[in-house]
Order: structure tokens, then sequence, then C-alpha cells
């Protein structure tokens, strides 16, 4: 099994199993992959381990309530981490020209 200790992916002693959150979002890439990823994106808490493994991170804030749905409440600890760790944050609100269209082009 793959674990997450101090920042870093290393192989244990036992047959890894899938939980797809927090520690167990980089373990499950690198065991399907056997990299850690070069990229990553997230927007919650349950993302901060996958984003530390990653060489460079993405934050999408979800925080425009006016053109798609405010749920900014689940990032608390995800934005502060986005600051400790220099990873890009994107804001729904600021960044976004455009979320949804009507235009079906």
């Amino acid at each position: 099994m793959i674990e997450y200790r101090g920042g870093q992916l290393v192989r244990g002693s036992t047959l890894g199993r899938v939980l797809d959150d927090g520690p167990g979002k980089p373990i499950h890439i690198f065991e399907r992959t056997g990299f850690a990823p070069a990229f990553a994106a997230g927007n919650a808490n349950g993302d901060i381990e996958m984003l530390q493994s990653a060489r460079f991170g993405v934050l999408v804030h979800h925080d425009d309530d006016e053109r798609e749905y405010a749920y900014d409440h689940d990032a608390e600890r995800a934005l502060a981490a986005a600051a400790d760790h220099g990873w890009l944050v994107v804001s729904m609100r600021d960044d976004f020209e455009q979320i949804f269209t009507t235009d079906a082009r």
C-alpha cells in the first residue's frame, strides 16, 4: 500500500485500498499511474493532500452565488493551504468571464 507521510508518497507493507478523498487522493493517483501528479486542480478541503503532492496546484474557489453556486463553505482549509503553498487560486466570481452558456453552438 502506498501511504502519504509528511508530504511524500511512500510504499507501505500492506495492500492498497480505494479512498479517493483527503490523503487517499495522492495514493489513488500514484497506485494507478506510478507517479505523483505533475498538475492537480481541486476545489475543497478533501483535495489538499492531492494538491500538496503535485508540482503545480490550482484551487478553484466557488465564490459566485449569482452566476454559478457559491459553495466555498468546505474550502476554508484549502484556501489557507493555497496561500501557504503558493497554489494558484482561481475565483469563479473574479476570474471567469463566463461560467454557463445558453448558446448551444
